[in-house]
């Protein structure tokens, strides 16, 4: 297969280039649009409780959610001055009546505790116009501009200030990341391939890929809400990825057009047909696993979590297409010309690129496999002790202390809690059908609740007949804390009487929705995902034994890298050096997202590996040569792709949000260990234990892969080449 469209691409390379070019230009201009049509937020699962008592709420009533905080104060003036009041006032008036569903000023309602205790601080509460989150961040728009009361410093907090305060610092850390890792990128892969040309190969497929997969999700967008955060991931995959891609296939076209006896068109397309026959096949096998792995996301019914799977499918695609088609055809116009620019130490080694038979790679392999017990035990017990914090790991969602400490809406929400008594959390629940004896009993059972300091009634309606009651239960602290959402837990357990309904709500009841939600589609992911990698990499390899010791390989390495992320994010540790505030918990949506991208990952470095043990166990059936000769020839690739991939994913670790310095550290130690300690010892270690093991497949699955596994090549791929490249060149 990988030969016949090699041999297409080499046969028609200029047209090849040509069209893809003019695709890639229509993508840019068309991709660039996404950015208008993109959603904010998505956390929440429309399915639960805390959505249908949004839903519920905004049917019956005006909104009463707190989703904008105005604070003014003053040193010299006190809040029922007439100056101050008259400020305040005028921003009330001012504000757009088709932007906001309810204003409650602090001067209208006295028993809110809108007023600080010193009496120079005031507040004004602001439910936004909406009935999704796209138009309350619309709503948002119009209003946050207006807020600012002459003569009064203002601060604005509440839930959309901090959406738009995240929106705008990821909109800056992707411009910083992005500038500060591409010239890294550029002088490493100059570093790695010696000349201007080849150098520019990554970066030029990175940029393909986050072109083309933008324009993708616009496509996406006419028909789903796709979130903001999509770019991110974009961003991040696409120029992995597309680095690693072109890292595997340029590489390994150097290599072959090494083995060829000169350097003129078929001798080229030669090269090519053996570089897509291996590396290419290598790169179809990795997108295909990296998608799917990524499509695990589409699972989960939040919008910011499905976002993410469409976004990194996006990218992982056009990476991998842009790979197999772009790049086979610009490499076939070049020739050798992919050596123009050439540093000093690579001309002295031009065209001699054939793999070392033995070297540093190929003895740490048979180091390892001369004690792979020692290896194993030492290896293992080193990693589960990495991931040991991962196991007391306790979960929330997104608020203020993601953002970095001096931003306004985390600043603003500091001092809310410093000058009018400390953090408060509360749950709004819709009770319908209880008559007022049955409320009030209900009331005093709520009160009964522990940690529960007030009970409030908001609001009160008819529906067809039925009583509807607006409840808001009060206690102390934080939403996002473990007690808050065990008091959520509490106030759910309570029974509103025979024939009534009561749906709570609330910031801390949708985090705890959003925890059961997670918990409960994780699962089904997992299945997914492993059933997934265990058909591709039996379809790649031909064995049923490889691709389990993959899964779980990757499953502790993975493991690990969660448990840094807990030591680090959760604990507090680091948190001075890395520039964040701990929140005491993880968002539980961020390992979700990490466990789609890392498990992906891993997988394509452990296909590019096995690609290589493979071919040499086809040629000499001898296990521990294979897995050395297969690590010398792959290791110092893998190794150059992991710190390319680094760099790239460094760069999110600078971002002043939390969990986006959360992914870009855990990817980060993740990608580390997987390229250095699993390949290189974990992975030759298990496969010298297991000898010839590892391709054993059951008798009919072997026969048939025999007849129709998509193995590279039956001999060696020089060689199926090398006997006819005028052939080639003639078609």
């Amino acid at each position: 297969m990988m030969q016949r469209w090699a041999e297409l691409v080499a046969r028609r390379a200029r047209l090849a280039l040509s069209l893809s070019l003019v695709i890639v230009a229509a993508a840019a201009v068309f991709g660039v649009g996404v950015f208008g049509a993109l959603s904010n937020g998505g956390f929440e699962d429309p399915a639960s409780e805390s959505a249908r008592e949004l839903a519920a709420e905004q049917e019956a009533f005006e909104s009463h959610e707190t989703d904008v905080v105005a604070i003014y104060s003053s040193d010299s003036l006190r809040a029922d001055d007439e100056a101050f009041r008259q400020s305040v006032e005028a921003v009330v008036a001012g504000l757009p009546t088709d932007a906001v569903a309810r204003v409650v000023p602090y001067y209208a309602d006295q028993a809110r505790g809108l007023v600080s205790k010193d009496g120079h601080k005031a507040m004004v509460v602001i439910a936004l116009a909406g009935d999704d989150q796209d138009e309350r961040t619309t709503s948002f728009d119009l209003v946050k501009d207006r807020l600012e009361a002459d003569g009064l410093t203002t601060h604005v907090g509440g839930p959309w200030a901090v959406f738009d305060d995240v929106n705008e610092t990821v909109s800056e850390d992707i411009a910083r990341a992005e500038s500060l890792t591409m010239p890294i990128v550029f002088v490493l892969c100059l570093l790695i391939f010696g000349s201007l040309v080849a150098a520019f190969m990554p970066v030029l497929l990175g940029g393909v890929a986050v072109f083309g997969a933008l324009a993708v999700v616009r496509l996406i967008t006419t028909v789903t809400d796709v979130s903001v955060f999509a770019i991110n991931i974009i961003t991040l995959i696409g120029m992995g990825l597309a680095i690693d891609y072109a890292l595997f296939i340029v590489s390994r076209f150097r290599e072959e057009l090494a083995r060829q006896p000169g350097t003129d068109r078929p001798h080229v397309i030669a090269a090519i047909t053996a570089t897509m026959m291996t590396a290419g096949r290598t790169v179809l096998f990795s997108g295909l696993i990296v998608a799917a792995s990524l499509a695990s996301l589409l699972i989960f019914p939040q919008n910011f979590l499905r976002s993410m799977g469409y976004g990194g499918v996006a990218a992982v695609l056009v990476a991998m297409v842009a790979a197999l088609t772009l790049l086979p055809a610009l490499l076939v116009v070049l020739g050798p010309k992919i050596e123009f620019g050439a540093m000093p130490w690579r001309k002295r080694r031009l065209f001699r690129d054939l793999p070392q038979t033995s070297g540093a790679w190929a003895r740490i392999g048979r180091s390892v496999m001369r004690r792979p017990v020692a290896y194993l035990a030492v290896i293992v017990v080193a990693l589960l002790a990495l991931s040991s914090p991962f196991f007391r790991a306790t979960w929330g969602s997104v608020d203020y202390r993601v953002l970095p400490p001096d931003s306004p809406s985390h600043a603003a929400a500091l001092l809310q809690s410093e000058w009018f008594g400390g953090e408060r959390s509360t749950a709004n629940i819709m009770v319908q059908g209880a008559d007022q004896a049955g409320l009030s009993a209900y009331v005093d059972d709520l009160l009964q609740v522990d940690g529960v300091s007030s009970v409030e009634r908001l609001d009160a309606a008819a529906d067809d007949g039925d009583p509807v009651t607006l409840l808001q239960v009060s206690w102390p602290g934080n939403s996002q804390t473990a007690r808050s959402q065990e008091i959520v837990e509490q106030i759910r357990s309570v029974s509103a009487g025979d024939g009534v309904t009561a749906l709570v709500g609330g910031t801390s009841a949708q985090a705890v929705d959003l925890i059961d939600s997670i918990a409960s589609h994780l699962p089904w992911m997992a299945l997914l995902v492993v059933v997934v990698m265990l058909v591709l990499l039996f379809l790649a390899f031909g064995s049923v034994v490889l691709p389990m010791k993959a899964v779980v390989m990757n499953a502790v390495s993975i493991a690990a890298s969660f448990g840094v992320v807990t030591w680090i994010f959760q604990d507090g540790h680091l948190s001075e050096v890395l520039g964040f505030t701990s929140p005491g918990f993880l968002d539980v949506t961020q390992p979700i997202l990490m466990l789609g991208i890392l498990f992906g990952l891993s997988m394509d470095y452990e296909v590019f590996l096995l690609s290589r043990v493979r071919e040499e166990w086809d040629r000499t059936h001898d296990n521990t040569g294979a897995v050395a000769m297969g690590l010398q020839r792959s290791g110092a690739i893998i190794t150059s792709a992991a710190l390319l991939l680094a760099v790239v994913i460094g760069g999110f670790a600078t971002s002043g949000i939390v969990f986006m310095k959360m992914i870009g550290i855990g990817m980060l130690v993740a990608v580390l260990l997987d390229a250095t300690v699993v390949r290189a010892l974990l992975v030759p270690a298990t496969m010298r234990l297991l000898g010839d093991a590892n391709w054993w497949a059951p008798g009919p699955l072997r026969r048939w892969w025999d007849r129709h596994g998509l193995r590279e090549y039956d001999t060696s791929p020089s060689a199926t080449v090398e006997q006819r490249p005028t052939e080639l060149a003639s078609r």
